[in-house]
């Protein structure tokens, strides 16, 4: 049994490795299949036009977002988040939207159908300010765009809101209308549609612009429906579903579309209210560069001399739980932290409920690591003493193997009957360490993908708990913790291919950790000292009770 639980650490072992290469590199009708190929059709001649020159731009800027929209079309071509430093300690803002030369990350939105004015080119539209700014006594400012055809009048509006800072802000929401006064003598038919463009390969992106992408962490789209939660697609998915003519498409009822990036997220988010079901679809620009995922409404008539408004919302900002999950049913699901989701979640919250009070992030790792060990301290414990009793066993079971060595059945069965006369469960050391391991993948997935760790301070030289520690102190303190751990093992390693491998691990993890954000690594060094605390109150109390977990040294 202890060649097993060796075997159980190494996995334990090589699944922290594997968390680390990825830290480095997730019924319509046929009359209304027919209708939705029809638009989609228009949209792709839509998104070709919309790949022209930008043309003239305006601004539209609150306390937490500036935005530019490009009159050709009504676009959002570029979004700074002005609360959020693109790098600490300098004043640029978090650049999120942008246009140049090798990229493009734009937020389209437009009227397409039978009868709509993007359908073959994109709108020209006016406005009466080049610039619109929230004013000190405003806690919204809103850019008016005008589009006039044939007697129809197109009024688009993007509306932003003031930071109120607390959960309830709407600081990174956007609001879209999209009004169409039909003024002729026909009915109009018509849909609008919210869609997000992204260059898929952003090499040259990440060399020039500082676009703050982080190696490993997923970046791709996501959408969310009545039925489905959560779906995701890497953007290269999406452009080979365009090749291959399997392109989403996908109804429902409310539902938002996203592109995702580490701690930051663009959203599209459908209509909810007047009974009006959305469509949601992906494509590819018309060179097959870029990746698109969209929702639209379903075609809406316009009586003659009537009008009627497209509503919709963005979110365009950080990856803030508490405020997103206000705004759409599970758009905070685009803090996406994996298969244990359900464990995750948990954990975020407690550490911010620790930082109400304490104030710091790293403070709060430390009490939350703290908190995580002591309510797992009986499994622990649970798995010391089992392996103390298997420790006891190991004369009888070496005279058994002794007695019994060619008959392996006989073996078997009196080890069997030795574990119960003893009342010693094999396995008892190792269920307590598979309990707790998706507890700590989970933890992992919540310090990495918490916004609120992104250039949060700690203390003396950590002034950013999301970036490495700079001159590697936390990751050489993990190493010599996790020496330390293996000299107070309780299971002997028998077999010298294990032994290297086990010894070489603090090396290894050391260099490892180094790449890590500090957040991590305190989290690390945290359990690891908690640990070697656990393990020396334990050894204490079964060496009082006469079992002895620690390997002596022979006499010579």
């Amino acid at each position: 049994m202890e060649q097993q639980r060796n075997i159980l650490l190494i996995l334990l072992l090589v699944l922290t490795l594997f968390l680390f290469w990825s830290w480095e590199s997730d019924k319509l009708t046929a009359a209304q299949r027919a209708e939705q190929e029809a638009i989609r059709a228009e949209q792709m001649l839509t998104d070709a036009a919309s790949s022209s020159s930008i043309g003239k731009l305006i601004k539209l800027k609150s306390d937490a977002l500036e935005l530019t929209i490009d009159l050709n079309g009504g676009d959002i071509v570029d979004a700074k988040l002005l609360k959020v430093m693109q790098e600490q300690g300098k004043d640029d803002p978090f650049h999120l939207l942008m246009n140049n030369h090798d990229f493009v990350y734009y937020a389209q939105s437009g009227l397409t159908g039978k009868d709509g004015p993007d359908a073959k080119a994109r709108p020209l539209y006016t406005s009466e300010k080049n610039e619109y700014v929230i004013a000190d006594d405003q806690n919204e400012v809103s850019a008016v765009l005008t589009f006039v055809q044939d007697g129809v009048t197109y009024t688009k509006t993007y509306t932003l809101h003031r930071d109120t800072l607390d959960t309830n802000s709407k600081a990174y929401v956007i609001d879209v209308s999209a009004k169409v006064d039909n003024q002729t003598d026909r009915t109009l038919s018509m849909a609008f549609y919210g869609q997000l463009k992204q260059t898929v390969d952003n090499t040259a992106l990440v060399e020039s612009s500082g676009f703050g992408m982080v190696a490993g962490a997923y970046r791709g789209t996501a959408y969310s429906t009545q039925d489905t939660r959560y779906e995701k697609n890497t953007l290269e998915d999406l452009v080979d579903l365009s090749r291959e003519n399997s392109n989403l498409n996908v109804q429902t009822a409310g539902g938002w579309v996203a592109m995702i990036q580490h701690y930051f997220v663009s959203a599209w988010i459908g209509n909810t209210q007047d009974n009006v079901n959305n469509i949601i679809y992906s494509n590819q620009s018309a060179e097959g560069r870029d990746a698109i995922i969209g929702i639209m409404s379903t075609a809406q008539n316009i009586d003659a001399h009537s009008s009627h408004e497209f509503k919709a919302q963005m979110w365009l900002g950080p990856k803030n739980q508490d405020q997103m999950e206000t705004v759409a049913p599970n758009l905070d699901l685009t803090v996406d932290y994996g298969w244990l989701w359900f464990i995750s979640i948990p954990l975020f919250k407690i550490l911010e409920f620790i930082h109400s009070y304490v104030g710091n992030w790293g403070f709060s790792i430390i009490l939350l690591t703290i908190v995580v060990r002591s309510v797992l301290f009986p499994l622990t414990k649970a798995q010391y003493t089992s392996m103390a009793k298997m420790r006891l066993l190991t004369p009888k079971m070496q005279e058994l193997r002794e007695r019994y060595k060619d008959d392996r059945q006989k073996l078997g069965q009196e080890t069997m009957r030795l574990y119960k006369s003893e009342k010693v469960n094999p396995m008892g050391g190792c269920f307590p360490l598979l309990i707790q391991m998706p507890i700590f993948i989970a933890l992992y997935w919540t310090l990495m993908e918490s916004t609120e760790l992104r250039h949060a301070p700690f203390i003396l030289w950590i002034t950013d708990l999301s970036v490495y520690d700079p001159y590697f102190v936390t990751p050489i303190l993990y190493g010599i913790t996790m020496f330390f751990i293996q000299k107070m093992s309780p299971t002997p390693i028998n077999d010298p291919v294990q032994r290297k491998v086990i010894m070489a691990m603090p090396l290894i993890f050391t260099f490892m950790f180094c790449t890590f954000p500090a957040g991590l690594t305190v989290y690390w060094l945290v359990s690891n000292c908690f640990t070697i605390f656990q393990q020396v109150i334990i050894y204490r109390s079964l060496e009082k009770r006469g079992l002895h977990v620690r390997e002596t040294k022979k006499a010579n």
